[in-house]
């Protein structure tokens, strides 16, 4: 592998490691207004959540080193990348830290957009790496839906 190669996994894997710590600072800011609000009574058990984002996180990584390892991801995949990274962040940043939830909605909803988008244009080039990071879209509709019934409940 080359040296720009590994300087590139290196990015991607702070990149990723950079968004969790901050959606996670901004959750955990956020976890006493949380768990006072009035959630259906379908809900997910909150030890859940953390899982599957770690999953997601984790397919993200292994993704982009194998795709790095084997040549360079196409820009537009890494714009859309990026967007679905700052759409997280803010996401976890207006709804649980400012306690906006209707901004919170707006935001994870443009993010599922933008999650469904790069599957989209990930599947052009790896099928295989858009069948793996299928589970992000998937659960971006789960929390949506789990947003929407907050904002309706609250």
């Amino acid at each position: 592998m080359e040296k720009s190669q590994t300087k590139k996994i290196i990015i991607s894997f702070a990149v990723i490691l950079l968004v969790a710590v901050l959606g996670g600072i901004f959750v955990y800011i956020g976890m006493d207004w949380y768990n006072e609000l009035t959630k259906p009574t379908e809900w997910i058990p909150n030890i859940v959540i953390p899982i599957v984002w770690t999953i997601i996180y984790i397919a993200f990584a292994v993704i982009n080193f194998l795709w790095f390892k084997h040549g360079d991801i196409p820009k537009p995949t890494i714009i859309l990348m990026l967007i679905n990274a700052v759409l997280n962040v803010l996401w976890c940043l207006t709804f649980f830290t400012l306690n906006l939830l209707l901004i919170g909605n707006i935001m994870i909803l443009l993010n599922l957009i933008a999650g469904f988008a790069l599957i989209v244009d990930i599947f052009k080039y790896k099928k295989v790496f858009a069948y793996i990071l299928s589970i992000y879209p998937i659960w971006l509709c789960i929390a949506t839906t789990l947003n929407l019934a907050l904002w309706i409940l609250n």
